[in-house]
């Protein structure tokens, strides 16, 4: 691969302390050019090449690993290699899907829930997945970390006494340095009413090695911390993986997993029922949600419909102890949240009694009791 592109901006040089997740994202593709050196067809290249140029392109060399070159529907690949599909825009698809900058009262920051707020420390990420929500904005925006660029932000959470949990995202905070890690979690504890630092990443995933004893360091404090992980495939679980978690959660980290349900390459129940399984058996990591896919543009190909993402939902309660289990959710335009969307077992309801249709498909019937 190419060696001229950076990681990240001049504020965001790679720790060169820890030289294995340094190299990892070198020898990977940083660069729309890195794509002339995978095993493609010069077809397939020249309109990976044209997709590429819509939305950024980076895939460390750990995650590129895992593709079998030999399969073209390989779900690795459909998520990292760019499409021509891609360019394909459909109406109703939506530059900012989820309304992020109408609700940012200050650079860098979304406010759309009373007790909490999205950060971004970068908009640069360790893997840039072609299904992303937010590519248009990680394409144009294009800024690293600087701590002069968070100040707005921060007094803003500092203004606001409601705000009980700060979520660091972007563009992926793990994919900065230890230091500015530690300087931001320093900033956002001294916040006295904030109890809880919300990290949503990609590198366990993606950059494995980058989970070291010095970023679990820069992220403990007083702060309680869990660490949102997105795991979309069976096939991104790997030793490597299995050790970023065990290390997080070590450090006393609770984990969590949020998957997008994308057409191709997770949409059966087999898929998503061996995913649930082992990030929870294998990983400790508790499946939270099963987003349905946002209306980024170009991304029509891999949206299923909604009535099979609650068949889906419905097939894998079936299956799946509760704690195995992620919420089928919708998160609304124009700011509406995360809304359940999984399948309904309610039949009918005549006062206090209740028609319930069980997990074997019998309807049955409840009586409340209350007292007085």
């Amino acid at each position: 691969m190419t060696s001229d592109a950076n990681f990240s901006d001049a504020s965001e040089r790679i720790d060169t302390s820890d030289a294995t997740w340094q190299t990892d994202v070198r020898a990977g593709v940083r660069h729309v050019r890195d794509l002339a050196f995978l095993p493609l067809s010069p077809g397939e290249r020249a309109a990976a090449q044209a997709a590429a140029a819509n939305h950024k392109v980076r895939i460390p060399k750990a995650y590129l690993d895992l593709i079998d070159w030999n399969d073209p529907a390989d779900p690795i690949r459909a998520q990292v290699i760019p499409s021509p599909d891609e360019l394909l825009e459909q109406d109703g698809e939506l530059d900012d899907p989820i309304a992020d900058h109408a609700f940012s009262p200050a650079p860098r920051l979304t406010h759309r829930h009373a007790d909490r707020v999205l950060l971004f420390p970068t908009y640069q990420c360790a893997v840039y997945c072609r299904f992303c929500f937010r590519k248009e904005s990680l394409t144009s925006i294009g800024r690293g970390y600087t701590r002069e660029a968070l100040e707005p932000a921060l007094a803003y959470i500092a203004d606001h006494p409601e705000i009980r949990e700060v979520i660091l995202t972007g563009g992926d905070p793990l994919s900065l340095p230890d230091k500015a890690l530690a300087e931001i979690r320093a900033r956002i504890e001294a916040i006295a009413h904030v109890r809880l630092l919300r990290i949503h990443t990609r590198v366990p995933v993606a950059l494995p090695s980058r989970i070291t004893p010095g970023l679990v360091a820069a992220l403990q404090g007083r702060l309680m911390v869990t660490v949102v992980t997105h795991f979309n495939h069976a096939r991104e679980i790997t030793d490597a993986t299995e050790a970023a978690c065990r290390t997080l959660r070590q450090a006393g980290f609770v984990l969590l997993n949020q998957s997008v349900l994308l057409k191709g390459v997770n949409d059966t129940v087999e898929v998503l029922e061996e995913l649930c399984r082992e990030l929870m058996y294998r990983l400790g990591v508790k499946p939270y949600y099963l987003h349905h896919g946002d209306l980024a543009r170009g991304m029509a190909h891999r949206r299923t419909t909604i009535a099979q993402g609650q068949a889906l939902a419905a097939a894998l309660r079936a299956r799946l102890s509760g704690i195995c289990n992620p919420v089928y959710v919708l998160d609304l335009p124009e700011g509406g949240g995360k809304v359940p969307i999984g399948p309904c077992y309610i039949e009918g309801r005549d006062g206090e009694s209740w028609r319930l249709r069980g997990l074997d498909g019998e309807v049955k019937g409840y009586q409340e009791v209350v007292g007085e």
